[in-house]
């Protein structure tokens, strides 16, 4: 009976189904090109427009590469960057690394960041209440950012600090001139981080983020909502990360409160 149901299946999902076993086990290693689909077709005894169909779902899944003129591979994975619990940790400061530049280092790759803007906004309600700010005036500064590891594009960050913080500092700038980064600007001002919340959900990106992280057809992205607490329990930072699933991961060592 199983057999029976499986066999009425589309013919290009269970296509699809033999070679993500194949690639799964290894027949197909990261990096090798699949067979044509004039192969695939005579093999399965299908049409191209049918191979192309199943070769399409492999890709949805992350699973295989279209490459235009040179034909179908099996995605290689890429070492993770991992945005670790310990990423804002002191005793990275001597290394004159940002965390980004830091999970970058790790992995061997070389990271910058291209500033998309620097704007004082009106916060929605939301933001607004997380930050303890009006949201009847432009009481936020937003920063956008697109972070890259050698020549990827990783993350799209966005960043909201309350006005009262940021009037006149370098976080108005673009390379804010600071040994310590941001981060050193909210300490010059009083902000010691004694705290961090982060909310993390999985999606896949709008059109924006495909064409700002370079994604191919069914990577997902990770959406990181961080806020960072200071000594007195104030929020003074808002930043929304929104990392490609297949060039990042988490890494969080916490104590259990």
């Amino acid at each position: 009976m199983t057999d029976q149901a499986e066999d009425r299946r589309p013919l290009s999902r269970r296509i699809a189904d033999q070679l993500r076993k194949e690639i799964e086990s290894g027949q197909h290693a990261p990096g090798a090109k699949l067979p044509s689909q004039r192969k695939l077709a005579e093999r399965f005894g299908a049409v191209r427009n049918t191979v192309d169909e199943a070769l399409k779902i492999l890709a949805q899944e992350g699973l295989v590469v279209a490459e235009h003129g040179r034909g179908v591979f099996v995605r290689v994975k890429q070492p993770l960057i991992r945005l670790g619990s310990d990423r804002y940790s002191p005793k990275y400061r001597e290394s004159g690394l940002s965390p980004f530049l830091v999970e970058c280092a790790k992995q061997g790759k070389v990271g910058r960041f291209e500033v998309l803007g620097i704007e004082r906004i009106k916060p929605d309600n939301a933001l607004a209440d997380q930050l303890k700010v009006s949201d009847k005036t432009k009481s936020v500064v937003r920063r956008e950012n697109v972070f890259y590891a050698d020549t990827d594009p990783v993350y799209r960050v966005t960043t909201w600090i309350p006005w009262r913080i940021a009037q006149g500092t370098g976080l108005l700038q673009a390379e804010v001139p600071h040994q310590y980064g941001i981060h050193g600007v909210f300490e010059d001002k009083g902000h010691a981080m004694a705290r961090i919340s982060d909310e993390i959900t999985a999606r896949m990106p709008t059109p924006d983020e495909v064409g700002y992280l370079n994604l191919s057809p069914g990577v997902p992205v990770i959406e990181v909502m961080h806020t960072s607490i200071d000594q007195d329990g104030e929020p003074y930072e808002v930043t929304r990360f929104v990392m490609r699933a297949d060039m990042n991961g988490l890494s969080y060592n916490v104590p259990v409160e």
